[in-house]
């Protein structure tokens, strides 16, 4: 798990990244800072296995204000939402939140997000390595009556795990009655909170958003918890591949249609699929019904070698067919894994494909995703 992949990330003499509000917490507890979407961001602290562990045991902070937190309001932004995503905006309820993605008129995914319904507006956080062409694209596309404001002020962190809960409840009393993605507004020490329970690694947790300025004093409450430990990219990487969370650049780009993503569940809007009036509308609707002409799959890799993105899936011949776009070392299954895209015909679970990678060949078997269950709090606890 060393050899973290940075996504991508611009490198080189020529190149200064951003600091997070939380750089120098980050630095002062050991954190390996690396370039990631344009950010200097702490990778790892005391090792990515053990840190992956922890927050499937226990509770992980990470810091996520690379990410782009949007807020936008105005008369018919439901409707022009609507024309950019394929989600329901309208029936979603106040402090409600969903799973959408900004779709390109080729029906490819220009970037997958999460949007909440606030009392006078939405609140919407997109990836950080894409989040200033998101904006432009709003921009270009909404309405002169719809204002977008870019909350570049604030600071962003999830707090993931089994213990979670357990930790944020001292500090933060009522939010153990939030259920999975919905939020609430709170306050801890007169400072004003967002809080959602959500987040990306399969686990129960939350997403907290806050005014930069109060992040660190807030980060050292939770990590003083006896529960909670700062957790690096590395793992949040590995802890969203077990969970079968696609990442933006890797897994969904302009070229992937959410139905070859597997991700059907962002079209499930009856209403949305009857008016098909949101980008690539035509195509995604007929790969709905036909079928895509590849498919997003989950592999376990035989051996112990991961295989990396960029490797290719391959047919007898050596012919490519398909290609990797996640792999790493899985710490809860102590096994490699990865995800793939492939013709559906391989796409069958139990299915043995053959990977190439540096010119040496693996074996992958397909199976079902996520490759640990998701712990979701979907009803409220007693």
């Amino acid at each position: 798990m060393s050899d973290y992949d940075n996504g991508g990330a611009e490198e080189g003499p020529e190149i200064e990244n951003e600091l997070l509000p939380l750089d120098a917490w980050h630095r002062a507890r050991g954190g390996r800072m690396v370039p990631f979407a344009g950010y200097e961001m702490p990778v790892q602290y005391d090792g990515i296995m053990a840190e992956h562990l922890w927050v499937r045991e226990h509770a992980g902070l990470f810091d996520v204000s690379h990410m782009g937190q949007l807020f936008l309001s105005g008369d018919g932004l439901d409707a022009a939402l609507e024309a950019l995503i394929p989600a329901d905006v309208a029936s979603v309820k106040v402090n409600a939140q969903k799973y959408s993605l900004l779709l390109a008129d080729n029906g490819g995914i220009l970037d997958d997000l999460m949007f909440t319904r606030w009392d006078d507006g939405i609140y919407m956080v997109v990836n950080g390595a894409v989040k200033y062409d998101d904006i432009t694209h709003l921009l270009d596309h909404l309405p002169d009556d719809v204002t977008i404001n870019h909350m570049a002020d604030a600071a962003l962190l999830a707090l993931q795990g089994p213990e979670a809960v357990t930790a944020l409840a001292r500090l933060v009393p009522g939010v153990e009655q939030l259920v999975f993605m919905t939020g609430g507004r709170f306050t801890w020490q007169d400072i004003d909170l967002w809080i959602s329970r959500s987040g990306y690694t399969g686990e129960d947790g939350f997403e907290i958003s806050l005014d930069a300025e109060h992040a660190a004093a807030f980060a050292d409450a939770l990590t003083a918890e006896p529960e909670v430990k700062p957790i690096g990219l590395g793992a949040r990487d590995s802890l969203r591949l077990e969970a079968d969370l696609p990442l933006y650049g890797h897994d969904l780009d302009t070229e992937t249609t959410p139905i070859m993503a597997a991700l059907n569940f962002a079209i499930g809007s009856k209403r949305r699929r009857t008016e098909a009036n949101f980008p690539g509308a035509a195509r995604i609707l007929e790969e709905r019904e036909n079928g895509p002409p590849l498919r997003r799959v989950g592999l376990v890799i035989e051996g112990r070698q991961p295989v990396r993105e960029g490797a290719a899936v391959v047919d007898a011949s050596g012919a490519e067919i398909g290609t990797v776009t996640s792999g790493g070392f899985a710490p809860s299954l102590n096994a490699p894994i990865a995800m793939a895209y492939v013709p559906p015909a391989l796409a069958e679970i139990g299915t043995v494909l053959q990977l190439s990678q540096r010119d040496k060949r693996h074996s992958g078997i397909v199976t079902a995703m996520p490759f640990i269950p998701h712990r979701y709090v979907r009803a409220r606890s007693t």
